[in-house]
């Protein structure tokens, strides 16, 4: 009995350790070059790829967390923020999975570090019973 108690505690502790949804984040990049970090979203936010272009042959990119209603759209980027003097366009790709808007070519290694993270911890809760 304690030896499935332990079981579900250790895979309920993955589950909540993954709750708080890791992505990478890009302020601003040209072309393919976008340099990023990781960074934790907040709640009622996805994982974002940016893809867009300024004046209309610049290849510009982004990544980051953004709030789901603001998910897959196209949208104009002005400057400064108050005028009609549009930058750029993007379109801005969410999805929902640690580390998901990753370099294209690159998907799901998420979900495969998940697997090995969940039988990692019963195999650990095994050995403790």
């Amino acid at each position: 009995m304690n030896t499935i108690i332990l079981q579900l505690f250790a895979v309920g502790f993955c589950f909540a350790v993954v709750q708080a949804l890791q992505c990478y984040k890009c302020s601003i990049g040209v072309g393919d070059l976008c340099i990023t970090s990781k960074t934790t979203c907040d709640a009622g936010e996805q994982c974002y790829s940016g893809v867009g272009q300024a004046a209309g042959f610049i290849d510009v990119k982004k990544k980051g967390c953004l709030a789901v209603a603001l998910c897959n759209r196209t949208g104009e980027v002005n400057f400064p923020e108050t005028t009609n003097t549009t930058i750029y366009t993007m379109t801005k790709t969410c999805c929902n999975t640690d580390l998901c808007n990753a370099a294209p070519g690159l998907p799901g290694t998420s979900g495969l570090s998940l697997a090995l993270a969940t039988i990692t911890a019963l195999f650990v809760a095994n050995i403790m019973v």
